[in-house]
């Protein structure tokens, strides 16, 4: 049972709700991806023009949720904070490498906010790119061309960066906790983020 004072406030509702809709959007874009890629499931679920209709608007409106969030003041405040590298995230990276049981980080570490700015980075690429190959009349074929290599091969790429996210997020109960009901154990945010101010829960 955790004690209301032993807990500090991680993240808002905007930011959890940023953070679960763009989850649902990614994995409906990849599902629906792997149900027009891999023969079986193709086979298996069928109705490929509604497949394809899902897959491109879930697609459209990945950038929608972080936009719309961009209107809260928390969620501005982190934005800032994931895309900033600082002193102590240097030392995290040299802490990682060395294999250092201590790992200094400020609310984000090193490690999510690459992680952040990869997957800003890879949504942007992969919605221009979508864009070209579903707007025939944009660019020529040979643009299509490679929008197509690229989107397929970052869609790859965004699956397994995705799974090795998931898979982080399973080994660390607290963190999944401060996602859901945005609250965190005070004990667990002064050893893993040392260097965060957190403020009281209200």
């Amino acid at each position: 049972m955790r004690r209301r004072a032993d807990l500090v406030l991680r993240f808002s509702r905007a930011e959890r709700w940023v953070h679960r809709t763009t989850a649902a959007l990614m994995g409906v874009c990849l599902a629906t991806a792997a149900c027009l890629y891999v023969a079986p499931l193709a086979e298996l679920v069928g109705n490929r023009p509604l497949v394809v209709t899902v897959h491109v608007w879930c697609g459209l409106a990945l950038p929608v949720p972080l936009l719309l969030g961009l209107a809260f003041r928390d969620l501005r405040a982190d934005f800032v904070r994931l895309s900033r590298f600082t002193a102590v995230d240097r030392q995290w990276l040299r802490a990682v490498r060395g294999r250092a049981a201590h790992r200094p980080a400020g609310k984000f570490n090193a490690g999510q906010k690459l992680y952040a700015q990869w997957t800003l980075g890879a949504i942007l690429v992969i919605v221009g790119t979508g864009l070209l190959m579903w707007l025939t009349h944009l660019a020529p074929a040979s643009w299509r061309t490679g929008a197509t290599f690229v989107h397929d091969w970052l869609a790859a790429a965004i699956a397994v960066v995705v799974a090795g996210h998931v898979r982080m997020a399973w080994r660390d109960r607290e963190a999944r906790l401060g996602m859901r009901t945005g609250l965190v154990e005070r004990r667990w945010a002064e050893r893993e983020h040392p260097h965060w101010r957190a403020a009281e829960p209200e």
